[in-house]
């Protein structure tokens, strides 16, 4: 007897088989003929089933051709994403971050799981990972808008520049910050960086729009760097300690999602201070080094000015 036909007939007997319908005022009904529950609940009752051979016909035991052993197995398969799948789930130890554990789980997946296995994320892990993978794209593209809205501004590819320097020492401040206070790279403070932009760019808008009003007054290049970065010093000063003073409640806040508001918080007052103490440094030594052959946008309408002057005397000549 093949293996195939024992397979069907314990589906029919076991598992039952619709063998025919009836009609009862109007309503169409199945007939599924199964064997009695109580003859099915142990192994030897599945030893006693007979079966019919395909060859002599005869009814012999199905002990006679398969043999039955147990072993463990799960009582439900699950699945995620169409795949056979096993879900771990655990909280975290206070201090210990998403991060690392992730790549700790995936370091012992690799060492000990064959290279078959696949490791898929869900929930926070999923939404780590899908951040993660986005935090890049979306702090270039903020970085390229601001570029690109300054370099309208102030009509000039080098001005912004100077300006955008100051945003990597920001970042720098920020990820110090959690460093320093045990932080970690998470969702919030990912916020938090790209937040950084706009605010560390604001210090050196101050610095440059100063500057070049002071050339365009008609004070030598050296002079006007000078005057811009003192004059400015009081107002950036003033600006990033209010800011970084506003995220203190965030910081010091108790209670639930006390947590993620003193991510934020800390990169925000972190960043401040650094974006606040190193643009007085760093944009007028780069304004210096770099936008020395740069005008302001002063200089286009005076050019402007002047060849319509030119071309209204030339008409007149004529």
């Amino acid at each position: 007897m093949s293996v195939s036909v024992v397979g069907r007939t314990l589906e029919s007997m076991l598992g039952g088989r619709r063998v025919t319908t009836f009609i009862d005022d109007g309503e169409e009904y199945d007939v599924i003929v199964e064997g009695e529950r109580s003859t099915q609940n142990t192994p030897t009752n599945l030893e006693n089933i007979y079966v019919r051979s395909a060859t002599t016909g005869d009814l012999i035991p199905l002990s006679n051709v398969v043999a039955l052993r147990e072993f463990a197995d799960s009582s439900s398969l699950n699945r995620y994403n169409r795949v056979r799948a096993l879900t771990l789930e655990s909280n975290l130890e206070n201090g210990y971050p998403l991060g690392a554990a992730l790549a700790h789980l995936e370091r012992l997946v690799r060492e000990e799981l064959p290279e078959t296995a696949v490791i898929d994320y869900k929930g926070q892990s999923l939404d780590y990972k899908s951040s993660g993978a986005s935090l890049l794209f979306v702090f270039a593209l903020g970085i390229f808008i601001v570029y690109l809205v300054l370099a309208a501004q102030f009509e000039s590819w080098m001005h912004p520049l100077v300006i955008m320097l100051s945003v990597p020492l920001a970042i720098t401040g920020a990820l110090a910050g959690l460093y320093y206070f045990g932080g970690s790279l998470n969702i919030y403070t990912q916020v938090g960086l790209i937040m950084l932009v706009g605010l560390a760019a604001k210090n050196g808008i101050l610095i440059v729009e100063f500057v070049n009003q002071l050339r365009d007054g008609g004070m030598p290049f050296r002079e006007a760097i000078l005057e811009a970065a003192s004059i400015r010093l009081r107002p950036i000063v003033m600006t990033g300690i209010t800011t970084a003073a506003g995220s203190l409640p965030l910081i010091l806040s108790s209670g639930a999602g006390s947590e993620t508001r003193a991510a934020i918080g800390t990169v925000i007052f972190a960043g401040v201070l650094a974006a606040t103490f190193f643009t007085l440094i760093i944009v007028p030594v780069a304004y210096y080094l770099l936008a020395r052959k740069t005008g302001s946008p002063g200089d286009v309408a005076r050019a402007l000015d002047q060849q319509r002057e030119q071309f209204l005397l030339q008409e007149g000549a004529q």
